[in-house]
């Protein structure tokens, strides 16, 4: 083809960005495979991958919820630890209850299986790690899957966290704490990644009647492969300088609801649904919507690891987002917010499958209904594909 020719095309793909065209992938392949370029293998054992860019995605099933007997209660020794002054983690396989008069400033951790069934029950007592220096060290608590040796992920399922005051972070992951590390971007070449991702992360994490208190931070982070996790019945307030709930890349059935979100973001919106399927999101009240919502999106190639799930079959119900002006806001609701748009979409390698194929966000089948826009605009919703149900919505401003 002449040069002149693919440089219109590369235009025209850009241009229609909106668009979930077969154009779009098109463009994506050429300029994501020139010539020469090393194509890196799937692991040994693995299937390998189909040799045309199919990309089935059938509605995620739901997981049942695992009936996880409750950890017996911590001993005296671990309490002692937990109530201790001092800053360094401590690592619980049991459950414990706090008083109302505690302030723990240690970071807990819940890891791999033996911390099933945990419950954490501050009865009204504080989590405060907010005087840490690093992201890492104002993490109240982390809820995350272990590795030994060769063998599989051990990741523990049905943690519950209920009762707390959180001056910090929790966050919950498997293979990595966001999508962007070096076991997810081996994972990530693999066409059964989703999967693999999923069967090495914690499920069925809940957050019950939680106050958070954000330190310039992401409050609640889901991490990659995550499933079942729900934050319900709670407060997050205090101020972020990214979001306030992060749905990484292939978690899905996730539940966000009945929620006071009072928190302010420095830019960007309330809840990212980053490659994250079959979540629900409902009945919550935004108070601080002027830089965003809900945005769901799948963040293409980003440090090189290949996005694989789509943001679909999403349920944002019943929610009221709260504008403060009708000028210069972002979306409440926003399908498809990047489609490409950013310049690290092509530096994942050559597959035929998920954002290798096609850098576009691919939100699709999502239902966004019953939603109240106080102070905002019908404009203030934005969908650009037919397949998402999009209706009933109440805006109460101009």
């Amino acid at each position: 083809m002449p040069p002149t020719k693919f440089t219109s095309l590369v235009f025209v793909s850009l241009a229609l960005s909106g668009c979930q065209s077969d154009l779009a992938t098109v463009a994506d392949a050429a300029l994501r495979n020139p010539p020469g370029f090393p194509v890196m293998q799937p692991d040994k054992g693995r299937p390998a991958p189909p040799t045309t860019p199919t990309d089935p995605s059938p509605p995620p099933t739901t997981p049942p919820v695992e009936n996880v007997e409750a950890r017996p209660g911590c001993d005296a020794d671990v309490q002692s630890k937990v109530k201790a002054p001092g800053t360094n983690p401590i690592t619980l396989a049991c459950s414990l209850r706090l008083s109302s008069a505690d302030v723990i400033t240690h970071p807990l951790v819940f890891e791999g299986s033996a911390a099933s069934g945990s419950v954490l029950d501050c009865g009204g007592g504080t989590l405060d790690v907010s005087a840490g220096a690093s992201r890492k060290e104002k993490t109240a608590v982390a809820v995350r899957s272990r590795k030994a040796g060769s063998g599989p992920w051990d990741a523990p399922s049905s943690v519950t966290i209920r009762n707390c005051r959180i001056q910090g972070f929790v966050r919950i992951y498997g293979l990595g704490e966001n999508a962007n590390g070096a076991v997810m971007k081996a994972s990530s070449r693999n066409p059964d990644h989703t999967a693999f991702a999923q069967a090495s992360a914690p499920k069925n994490v809940r957050l019950e009647n939680v106050a958070f208190d954000a330190p310039d931070g992401i409050p609640f982070y889901v991490g990659p492969g995550v499933t079942n996790a729900a934050l319900v019945n709670s407060k997050i307030n205090g101020r972020s300088t990214a979001v306030a709930v992060y749905l990484d890349a292939e978690s899905a059935n996730n539940t966000i609801s009945n929620n006071v979100f009072g928190i302010s973001t420095e830019k960007r919106e309330l809840i990212a649904i980053d490659g994250s399927a079959n979540n629900r999101i409902t009945n919550n009240v935004f108070e601080h919507s002027d830089n965003g919502g809900i945005f769901a999106y799948r963040n293409c190639g980003e440090g090189g690891v290949i996005r694989h799930q789509k943001p679909q079959y999403n349920q944002i119900v019943g929610n009221t987002f709260r504008y403060r002006s009708s000028f210069l806001v972002s979306p409440a609701v926003w399908l498809n917010s990047r489609n490409g748009s950013s310049s690290y979409c092509f530096t994942d390698p050559a597959y035929p499958f998920g954002s290798s194929a096609s850098n576009l966000d691919f939100a699709q089948h999502n239902v966004v209904r019953n939603n109240k826009l106080d102070g905002g605009s019908d404009s203030l919703i934005r969908n650009d594909d037919p397949t998402n149900e999009v209706g009933a919505n109440m805006a109460t401003g101009g």
